[in-house]
């Protein structure tokens, strides 16, 4: 389906994207303080995801209205803070312009249904996750296991696999991770991949159901495999996370599946 015959005219498709960068300026708030609330990092808790508002890491000014415009804000402000022209993270306007883009994509799929939005869901969860696996090293639970159980829930109405297909993929997509987590630890004797990346392959599993976690798998090894490669040349050694790879997998899986399995 293309954008003008499913999103209906520029307005429709202007609102769906506010909607979307909208919630990818609330995904940066879910990024930057839930690894804090959900004690993955070392540092003191500062409130909640509501609590305080939006102020700035360098001086801790409140951010006002036009300070928090998605996109349009950063660019206004040439990447600084307004109050002490501390460099601004390009992460912020590098998530709401992904949200966005996932919110139309998701509406241009299956127009406006509950599929739309579900996917929606997945798709800033799988955002969100990526951004936060990149940052700290964790996969955390208080994510990735609400979005499994919202997938079994999407597909048990056959959203977008029948619930038998979801709840196999689910299940083999955790046993499948830990399976080889466990061989990797007993032949180097130390941890390759968490049980954080097997419970987000067994979330992808129960949306896209059983057929595509062998698409889902390669895909992601061979993007990290790629940005290892890349790492290397820059001399840099520290871990990369699987999590990042598994989450681009995931998405195109839900949302071109179809096509990468015939195409191959």
């Amino acid at each position: 389906m293309g954008f003008k015959t499913v999103l209906g005219g520029p307005l429709l498709s202007a609102t769906v994207l506010l909607a979307g960068l909208t919630a990818g300026s609330f995904l940066n708030l879910v990024i930057h303080r839930g690894p804090v609330m959900w004690k993955l990092v070392d540092a003191p808790a500062r409130g909640d995801l509501i609590r305080p508002r939006s102020y700035c890491p360098k001086c801790r000014t409140p951010l006002r209205f036009p300070n928090l415009l998605p996109i349009a804000s950063y660019v206004l402000q040439k990447g600084r803070c307004a109050a002490c022209g501390a460099s601004i993270s390009a992460r912020y306007p590098v998530v709401e312009a992904m949200a966005g883009v996932s919110t139309l994509l998701s509406v241009s799929a299956f127009g406006l249904s509950l599929a739309a939005l579900a996917a929606t869901v997945f798709a800033l969860a799988l955002i969100a996750l990526a951004f936060i696996d990149a940052e700290t090293g964790f996969l955390p639970d208080a994510i990735t296991l609400p979005l499994l159980s919202a997938g079994l829930a999407a597909n048990a109405v056959s959203l977008f696999a029948r619930p038998l297909d979801a709840l196999i993929g689910a299940v083999a997509g955790f046993f499948a991770f830990w399976a080889i987590g466990v061989a990797y630890r007993r032949l180097r004797r130390r941890d390759g991949l968490g049980l954080g990346d097997a419970k987000l392959l067994a979330a992808i599993g129960a949306w896209t159901g059983w057929v595509y976690l062998p698409l889902v798998i390669f895909t992601a090894a061979v993007m990290t495999l790629m940005v290892a490669v890349a790492r290397r040349k820059t001399k840099k050694t520290d871990e990369i996370p699987f999590g990042p790879g598994l989450c681009a997998a995931g998405f195109a899986a839900l949302f071109f599946g179809e096509r990468l399995v015939s195409a191959l």
